[in-house]
């Protein structure tokens, strides 16, 4: 029976898809793990693999067109296998929830759904299940467990590591309680939803729950006539599809099939090409913004007439405007702009970086820092405009803006008043790299109060920046310039930052702002006050 293929919701903000390219057209064959075309969410352009083999039969959303998740993507079956009752079951779906069309028994199978578990759940007890971390995972292999039974557990606790087919990640517990059960011992694999672990009161009995439980997404399917067993689940994990090409010297690069096959219709030498995937893998985009380095260009010329060229607007970029046009055409932003003398904090970095840091203590960390004081003193400013109410923050998780080559993330630093300036340090470095590497989970860009923009390091004296909703507030960051000042009627040589405050007039009054700055700039100038 021809089996339906829905856009997947790739990332936790995906609300739409766009396909990038099709891999397949209709009528080729199709084999389970094929690269079957690429999905542009509002994160990454993602390849996105076949569960099914068969031939493909439909397709529901062209190439550069967007659809919603959950719309029909593809429909793969077997050669000429009449798919109009799928097709029009989903335009029916549309119209209404139920159908009163009459359909033949023998074309659909029915559905019924079983309640989620077979015995009633004890209070206090909580069932947690092999997550979907990929796109494309059916089962998950627990690396490692840094729990075992009988363990207490808060909620936000490491309590394993999941490896899919595309990396092994850090798995939170959503629960707080006793470890009352494992499911899936270290280096076993289990399908998605199995029982991976069981959470809840000292003392509960778990093995009447563990006997009977069923799945939230079990269903029991019947139809008439019976259809023909499919085949078993494999237990195995897919690895993702790699291709490893050849270059003109005779050396080797893995790069997928998508872009080894655009490299080549572009006469790109792969060589020549870092890669940004997974282990240094050329991907799509690796292809799409390589730029010819002159060795790469020898005896071409370049265009002496107008030309141009332009490209679809990527999902992460089309969701980036939509929120910060949202943001500014919604929230009355005024800006406020200070200068302060840096000489104390040239002074006191270059101490902290020689005489008492383990790390590398940076400028940006400094301002965080001081930023995140600043914000317990006026909580006013670390605040969010909600419509019908304010809220006023008691926590202070402050955001930094990172560039990546498709737009701008913002990875969050959370209760940077209570963290030191190389702790602070540490996790920007690390959110950078995993910027850099495209392994930005979600909870690493959720739950900011406050977001910081710094430009200084690419020579930008001063700017004003968008409101990062749900913020009432934005810095922007200008670099340090030298500059004769006045000191004690003198002038002399001196070291000047400037920052401009982004308020939401909603939230934030002049006076309001105008404080905290002044608070922010007497931690800055005088940094030893930040230890106190």
């Amino acid at each position: 029976m021809a089996e339906v293929i829905k856009m997947p919701k790739l990332s936790d903000t995906m609300t739409e898809g766009v396909v990038a390219s099709w891999n397949k057209k209709v009528g080729d064959d199709v084999k389970e793990g094929e690269i079957l075309a690429e999905i542009e969410t509002d994160k990454a352009t993602m390849e996105f693999e076949s569960f099914y083999t068969g031939t493909l039969l439909h397709i529901g959303v062209e190439k550069g067109k967007a659809a919603p998740v959950n719309e029909i993507l593809a429909i793969i079956g077997k050669k000429g296998e009449d798919i109009s009752s799928l097709l029009n079951g989903s335009n029916e779906d549309k119209k209404e929830e139920k159908s009163s069309a009459p359909v033949a028994e023998e074309t659909i199978e029915k559905i019924e759904v079983k309640p989620s578990t077979k015995v009633e759940i004890p209070k206090g007890m909580n069932i947690i299940e092999m997550p979907k971390l990929s796109d494309t995972m059916t089962d998950g292999v627990v690396a490692k467990w840094n729990k075992k039974v009988g363990d207490e557990v808060k909620e936000g606790d490491i309590l394993a590591e999941i490896e899919t087919d595309k990396a092994t990640m850090e798995f939170e517990s959503f629960y707080s309680g006793t470890l009352l059960h494992i499911g899936v011992e270290a280096g076993k694999s289990a399908p998605v939803n199995d029982i991976l672990a069981i959470i809840g009161v000292k003392g509960q009995d778990v093995s009447t729950v563990i006997a009977n439980y069923t799945t939230p997404s079990a269903a029991t399917v019947s139809s008439t006539p019976a259809p023909a067993k499919k085949e078993e689940a494999k237990t195995e994990s897919k690895p993702q599809s790699v291709a490893v090409a050849k270059t003109p010297s005779n050396e080797r690069v893995f790069v997928s099939p998508l872009a080894k096959k655009l490299a080549e219709e572009r006469n790109i030498n792969l060589s020549f090409v870092n890669g940004s995937g997974e282990g240094g893998r050329i991907v799509k985009r690796d292809i799409d913004n390589y730029i010819p380095s002159a060795s790469g260009v020898a005896g071409k010329s370049f265009a002496t007439s107008e030309s141009f060229t332009e490209e679809p607007v990527s999902q992460m970029r089309k969701i980036i405007a939509q929120r910060l046009a949202e943001s500014k055409f919604t929230a009355p932003h005024f800006y406020l702009t200070i200068e302060m003398d840096m000489d104390n904090a040239i002074a006191a970095r270059k101490s902290i970086n020689k005489e008492i840091a383990p790390a590398k203590v940076s400028f940006n960390d400094m301002v965080i820092k001081a930023i995140s004081l600043a914000l317990t003193k006026h909580p006013q400013v670390n605040s969010s405009w909600l419509s019908d109410r304010i809220r006023y923050n008691q926590h202070v998780n402050i955001g930094v803006a990172v560039a990546v080559p498709e737009g701008l993330l913002v990875p969050v630093v959370r209760y940077a008043n209570t963290k030191s300036l190389t702790q602070i340090g540490d996790e920007v470095k690390v959110f950078a790299q995993k910027a850099k590497d495209k392994k930005l989970q979600p909870e690493d860009w959720a739950g900011n109060t406050f977001t910081i923009s710094n430009l200084g390091m690419f020579g930008i004296e001063e700017f004003t920046a968008i409101i990062n909703p749900p913020d009432a507030c934005i810095l922007a960051v200008g670099g340090i310039a030298q500059k004769p000042v006045v000191k004690n009627g003198q002038i002399v040589p001196g070291n000047t930052m400037k920052v401009t405050l982004s308020c939401d007039h909603r939230v934030v009054d002049g006076a309001v702002g105008s404080g905290f700055l002044q608070t922010f700039k007497s931690y800055i100038e005088n940094p030893i006050t930040m230890f106190i």
